[in-house]
């Protein structure tokens, strides 16, 4: 990885077709339930960056391919970064749901 791939964010519309094309994979929201009520990516599930913890009553399995997202990207790349460090296998940031271009569920 180069100086300039750190700069780099995922482009969260690609990165949902590999999502919607993984089977039984799982889509993650980790911004607040307030956030997730106004508007979210239809099917996700959500659990709050700082409720991480619960992730294990809701996806026992730590195969099962997670795709996380929040609004900019942050909260994601430490989503990601915490999952991996709890045991989970399969699992890709895809950045922040201001840069979706899909419907929004309310």
């Amino acid at each position: 990885m180069g100086f300039f791939d750190f700069f780099k964010t995922p482009d969260i519309n690609e990165e949902l077709k590999k999502y919607q094309s993984t089977p039984g994979a799982v889509l993650l929201d980790v911004r607040t339930d307030e956030e997730y009520a106004e508007g979210r990516i239809p099917g996700s599930k959500n659990i709050a960056l700082h409720e991480l913890n619960k992730i294990k009553k809701a996806v026992p399995d730590f195969s099962t391919p997670l795709f996380v997202y929040c609004l900019s990207g942050a909260r994601s790349r430490q989503a990601v970064s915490g999952l991996k460090s709890m045991g989970y296998t399969a699992v890709t940031d895809l950045g922040g749901i201001h840069h979706y271009h899909g419907t929004i569920e309310r």
